[in-house]
């Protein structure tokens, strides 16, 4: 089961699929990491709040 490699939450099958290059399993981060982002090749700090 692919899992968020910042928070280890699970993620479905699908979304791993869409958020992850080819040949990763493991997004860099989740929805259920409200305070960071992906960038590039990596993952930062998000510059504003994702909050509702």
């Amino acid at each position: 089961m692919p899992e968020c490699q910042n928070c280890g939450s699970f993620v479905t099958t699908a979304y791993a699929r869409v958020f992850t290059p080819d040949g990763v399993e493991n997004p860099r981060v989740c929805p259920n990491c409200e305070d960071k982002i992906r960038e590039g090749a990596g993952v930062r700090e998000a510059r504003s709040t994702r909050r509702a």
